[in-house]
């Protein structure tokens, strides 16, 4: 992969390949709670291995296992090029899903919360995501996109983020602070990776492996990867981060043997017939 690394903001060089934390408390939604021992194996390995870019939140928790509280166990002190990147806004309903949005007035709370959690002064990256489990769209941004805002200024918050939203969204944070990274759901959702490659905003695409409704086209990576002596996810990385040079990866794992396979994928370079293939 050549442009392994990315300027966030334009003061943050990050490894394009980096790292997903929803997948330590546990591997699927409805899954068992995973030993917190392992987690803080997996981080430490992860950041061993050239991680510098770990992508988090608040809600990635199940019973006594969160993700933030790992995060600080096993890697403080924190290594002075480590960027975490944190997200606010849903908060997690009666079955323990993140169901609900945060009110403005309750971001703060998140946020400090975050920083506590993590045991930082203050949050390199901070996305507001909205919408709850729906897709993006349909609700303004603004008054709580304006509450981080007002963060950053006092010093909590170097960078600001939005996730799960569509192209009128993003140009209502825009017109309030600058927005430094995009993390959606799909690779090109309301043309709004164009626009971030214009700007030199980071796009960030969560499931990047498959989930949440998004499955892998198995078939065509599959094809790929046998030609190339990878695995199917190898391929899908290589995939994403070949898209464009404003694209980054954050899969995430619960286990030692994913992590190395993951990150094994940022070796691989896919040749322009593997990408066509791909794209069909």
């Amino acid at each position: 992969m050549t442009n392994k690394t990315f300027s966030l903001g334009g003061d943050l060089t990050i490894n394009r390949l980096g790292f997903g934390a929803m997948r330590l408390p546990v591997g699927t939604f409805d899954g068992p709670v995973r030993a917190p021992e392992t987690g803080i194996a997996v981080l430490r390995r992860a950041v061993e291995l050239g991680v510098n870019h770990i992508d988090t939140a608040g809600f990635y928790e199940r019973g006594d296992v969160r993700a933030n509280e790992l995060i600080r166990k096993a890697l403080t002190p924190y290594r002075d090029d480590l960027v975490i990147a944190t997200k606010v806004g849903p908060l997690r309903g009666p079955d323990g899903m993140p169901s609900g949005q945060a009110t403005p007035d309750q971001l703060r709370g998140l946020v400090e919360t975050d920083l506590r959690d993590l045991g930082l002064d203050r949050l390199d990256l901070v996305y507001l995501r909205v919408g709850g489990m729906r897709g993006a769209g349909g609700e303004s941004i603004a008054e709580r996109f304006a509450v981080l805002a007002e963060l950053r200024a006092e010093g909590l918050i170097r960078h600001l983020g939005v996730s799960n939203v569509d192209a009128a969204q993003f140009a209502e944070a825009q017109a309030v602070a600058p927005v430094t990274a995009v993390q959606n759901h799909q690779i090109d959702e309301s043309g709004l990776l164009s626009v971030c490659e214009e700007e030199g905003i980071a796009y960030v695409p969560f499931f990047p492996l498959g989930g949440g409704g998004q499955p892998l086209d198995t078939e065509r990576l599959g094809k790929v990867a046998a030609r190339v002596g990878a695995t199917t996810p190898q391929v899908a990385l290589a995939a994403l981060l070949a898209l464009s040079p404003v694209a980054l990866a954050i899969p995430g794992t619960g286990t030692l043997a994913h992590l190395e396979e993951n990150l094994a994928a940022g070796d691989l370079d896919l040749g322009e017939e593997d990408l066509a293939a791909l794209r069909g």
